[in-house]
């Protein structure tokens, strides 16, 4: 056998040292089960709970994971008690504000804090860091205290004012900025080309990933939020998606654990639907964002 057939022979054969040792990779196997079990199986046992018929029991011993009779008697009764359709509007209202305001504001942040030669600069960066460092429910009392003070107490405004801009999605977007090469900036300063320009035409286009990061973090922070809601919020045509769903737990709906399941499973189901069809781009844009901090 020649020396170049001996060479494609080995090329084309698989190496366990190209993957590592055997038993390093079942292990990693097993982890990677092991991650996908605790992460997608509580999603999957309340959607076959939710799936059960009447008789049929979702806890104790005699309960089975798969339905014995499915049905979907449990959305028709969830859609029948509750004003699903009202909740779902006040929902996307409040992330369609949530994720317009932190586009544009963290955007201007973001450009603002990457570009060098301000005084202050750094002062605003170590505070926005800082106050990262501090819990939602160590400010919620004055928080409140101020919404109450504006008048927003049960208005959908009152929900959407606290998560007007987040610091986070600034840091994620100075980040993203950072990555621009200054000398393309220079060349379109050269070009004639005015701040607004430079910003629209040059970093806007080359942060694209980080925009869709921040736009999939507000879209979920603000679509699954529930305490907040339910320290603003009073009358039931205000009530959010998550917030409206929770009164199935209550004594009034008689708390068929199987409308509970179903009512988890409707508010899943639009941040399912959008991180599937843009997880592509949101990896890129966690990659891309997180060049520099």
């Amino acid at each position: 056998m020649t020396t170049t057939a001996v060479d494609k022979r080995r090329r084309l054969t698989p190496r366990w040292r190209d993957y590592g040792r055997p038993r390093e990779l079942v292990l990693r196997y097993l982890l990677l089960v092991f991650v996908l079990f605790i992460t997608v199986g509580p999603l999957l046992w309340q959607l076959l709970s939710s799936l059960k018929g009447a008789g049929e029991d979702v806890f104790g011993a005699g309960a089975s994971l798969i339905p014995r009779h499915p049905s979907l008697r449990a959305y028709r009764e969830v859609f029948d008690q509750v004003p699903v359709w009202t909740y779902i509007r006040n929902s996307v209202v409040i992330a369609l504000l949530s994720i317009t305001s932190q586009l544009v504001f963290s955007t201007m942040a973001g450009y603002m804090l990457s570009k060098p030669g301000w005084k202050g600069r750094k002062l605003v960066w170590i505070v926005l860091l800082a106050s990262m460092m501090f819990p939602f429910e160590s400010i919620m009392v004055s928080l409140f205290l101020s919404i109450r003070d504006m008048g927003l107490v049960d208005h959908l405004a009152g929900v959407w004012l606290p998560g007007f801009v987040a610091a986070i999605n600034v840091l994620i977007m100075r980040a993203a900025f950072l990555a621009v090469p200054r000398e393309i900036e220079d060349a379109a300063m050269l070009d004639g080309a005015g701040e607004w320009k430079r910003f629209r035409y040059l970093y806007l286009p080359s942060a694209y990933g980080a925009i869709l990061v921040v736009t999939i973090n507000t879209f979920i922070s603000a679509w699954d939020d529930f305490l907040w809601p339910l320290i603003v919020l009073r009358t039931e045509d205000h009530f959010t998606l998550t917030l409206g769903l929770a009164r199935l737990q209550t004594s009034s709906f008689g708390y068929d654990q199987r409308m509970v399941m179903a009512g988890s499973v409707i508010s899943v189901i639009p941040v399912l639907v959008l991180f599937v069809i843009t997880q592509r781009w949101f990896y890129k844009g966690v990659s891309s964002g997180a060049v520099k901090l």
